[in-house]
């Protein structure tokens, strides 16, 4: 979700706007709140994210970093083939084996 952040940013200065012009075009206050935003320090829910590809004058898939439908096909299929092996493994686990995978990817998770 990273990737939003810094399209919303690129899109913004490529069409020329400032924050507080951005900021007024969403009925933000103020240029704070597209600062906060463009900084990823606030999650966008999903209305927030049509809003600001309408705001910016492209779609959510771009902002989102998935260029077209075949992209985000692609992703969502990657995921759920990865999470399909994770699951087909998991029933043939002994319980001790899924608590030691589960405590690796504890690990792993704690070393990005």
């Amino acid at each position: 979700m990273e990737k939003i952040y810094t399209n919303i940013k690129d899109r913004r200065i490529e069409l020329g706007l400032t924050q507080e012009e951005l900021a007024r075009r969403l009925g933000y206050a103020d240029k704070s709140m597209i600062a906060k935003i463009e900084a990823g320090r606030i999650d966008l829910p999903r209305s927030r994210i049509l809003a600001f590809a309408s705001a910016l004058n492209t779609s959510p898939s771009w902002l989102l970093g998935w260029e077209d439908e075949e992209d985000r096909a692609a992703v969502l299929q990657r995921i759920y083939d990865e999470s399909r092996v994770l699951f087909d493994a998991a029933e043939e686990a002994t319980p001790e084996e899924i608590q030691k995978a589960a405590e690796y990817l504890a690990f792993l998770k704690s070393q990005r």
